[in-house]
């Protein structure tokens, strides 16, 4: 591979080393250049560039990172498509990862060309969670590279022990100071701990906070076979001696550990009663929040339960950021707001070219076309949904009962489109950047389709965006608020077609997937034809 300075003349097939962005022209890092893009860069002034011209027997910096992350798959762990030179490889299934360091850091001296990173030995992971990953840093590599991790990889550095499930009993003691809130607490963040991990609760318990009592609860789970004992007493244990642990020994356990350097989770009991484990819980398991109880479960559950020695070793990252630390820390400053934007729904129109009945209110699929459309935008990031009614005002707004939505009634509905238009945009809140004008009789728009057009729209270019599909441009259409005062000062039936003309410099085409921005509904025969796809 020859990486520097190249004459834009000589550049064709060059991987572009830095974005470069022109008066009506990006191009992305990366890009091979065509013929094309180099006239255009000729055509900006550009004589030289930097990048890089790929040897015949390169390999490419994505198919290099596929092809060193399928070195690392195994039946826990599993890599997906690259991009720009790096491969995730994720989990599977829940588990916890065993990372062999001594092999991934001879891996990553075979070259500083390709490295790669995992999370931490140990860690508990869900499923699909990203486990490790494979980064190429030049934009291609030499084969020889390749054939030394081929070599040097002969099996993954990487495991996944995977969770067993487990039916576990939680088991509380209680005093006359115990409320019943505390036990609803511990109960919910007990299940769903367990039930994040593959788990189970199967059984709860309560009994007094007594040594007797503690014992006859656990012989109890014992026999309805849990194979984990989880135990929150009224008090959290102090000492070996004190009732829980007392009451573990009773049952005919034994103590293991008492003490965990972990914070949140320091007061960790950890017990057998046969093979049966039993841990007396922190008061900190009563949280849903990450703490010491996560580490030491995820661990139990996939087979590797460290010994007392093993839990003394958990100090280095044992300590667990809390609320509290991340408030000592330099506050980062608030990210700036997204703009705000308005879905305008017109639902006023007569519908006339349907007969007697009002489109709006026909069902497609169950629910009447003015709901689809509502419903469309109110599950999108709109920031607000405005409907403009006017022909059978009430009969829309009872459709629409219950709905987070803002009504305006437009009186000159008969007048056309424009005065809906007018209506609308004056009823909307005074910070509203753009706005989605939604026709109503378009069953087939959905919230990405909403969604689609909030993403393309840049408040620092604020451009007029309209749907494109195969040359053919639709709705809905996306005004900035520079063009609202135009938009309402129109008139007749045309809506912003008008506008779209006369500024064709400022507007933008959006590619859509499909002609879901065709589909509207304006005679009885549209709607049968509807109806039977």
């Amino acid at each position: 591979m020859i990486f520097g300075d190249f004459a834009s003349a000589d550049a064709e097939d060059v991987r572009l080393a830095h974005t470069l962005k022109l008066p009506n022209l990006m191009l992305k890092k990366g890009r091979v250049l065509s013929a094309a893009d180099i006239a255009a860069l000729q055509a900006n002034g550009i004589e030289r560039l930097t990048g890089a011209r790929l040897a015949p027997d390169d390999v490419d910096e994505d198919a290099a990172a596929k092809t060193i992350a399928a070195l690392l798959e195994n039946t826990g762990i599993t890599a997906r498509p690259p991009y720009t030179g790096r491969c995730n490889l994720y989990a599977r299934t829940p588990g916890v990862l065993l990372v062999d360091q001594e092999r991934v850091d001879r891996l990553n001296q075979i070259s500083e060309t390709v490295t790669l990173a995992t999370l931490p030995q140990h860690a508990g992971v869900r499923r699909n969670q990203r486990v490790a990953t494979v980064k190429i840093i030049p934009f291609a590599i030499a084969p020889d590279c390749i054939a030394a991790w081929r070599q040097a990889a002969t099996a993954s550095p990487l495991r996944l022990a995977p969770l067993a499930a487990c039916r576990a009993a939680l088991i509380m003691g209680v005093s006359a100071s115990t409320s019943e809130r505390l036990l609803d607490l511990t109960v919910a963040a007990t299940r769903l701990r367990l039930e994040s991990m593959g788990s189970g609760l199967a059984l709860t318990l309560r009994c007094a906070h007594e040594k007797t009592a503690m014992t006859g609860a656990l012989r109890q789970a014992l026999a309805a076979g849990c194979d984990l004992l989880l135990v929150m007493g009224a008090t959290i244990s102090k000492d070996r001696a004190d009732v829980v642990p007392a009451a573990i020994v009773a049952a005919g356990g034994e103590i293991e550990h008492f003490g965990l350097p972990v914070e949140p989770g320091n007061m960790l009991l950890v017990a057998r009663i046969g093979r049966t484990p039993v841990f007396n819980l922190p008061g900190c398991a009563r949280s849903a929040n990450h703490n010491g109880i996560d580490i030491v479960l995820q661990r139990l559950l996939a087979g590797l339960l460290p010994s007392a020695r093993g839990m003394m070793n958990l100090g280095v990252g044992g300590l667990i950021a809390r609320q509290e630390d991340e408030e000592t820390a330099e506050p980062e400053p608030p990210p700036a707001p997204p703009p705000r934007i308005a879905a305008l729904v017109l639902a006023a129109g007569r519908s006339s070219r349907m007969g007697e009945q009002n489109k709006l209110l026909c069902p497609v699929d169950g629910a009447p076309l003015v709901l689809r459309a509502v419903n469309a935008a109110l599950a999108s990031r709109a920031a607000q949904v405005m409907v403009v009614t006017g022909h059978e005002a009430e009969r829309i707004e009872a459709a629409l009962a219950g709905q987070p939505v803002s009504f305006t009634y437009n009186p000159d509905y008969p007048g056309g489109m424009a005065s809906s238009l007018r209506c609308g945009l004056r009823a909307l809140c005074a910070d509203t950047a753009a706005v989605i004008v939604l026709l109503a009789d378009m069953p087939a728009i959905g919230a990405a389709d909403i969604d689609r057009l909030i993403d393309a729209f840049d408040p620092a270019k604020p451009a007029v965006l309209v749907p494109e599909y195969d040359g053919r441009r639709g709705n809905p259409v996306l005004w900035p608020r520079r063009h609202f005062a135009e938009l309402a000062s129109l008139s007749g039936d045309i809506g912003g077609r008008g506008l779209l003309e006369q500024y064709a410099a400022e507007v933008q085409s959006l590619a859509f997937p499909s002609p879901v921005i065709f589909v509207d509904v304006d005679t009885p025969e549209a709607l049968a034809e509807l109806s039977a796809t």
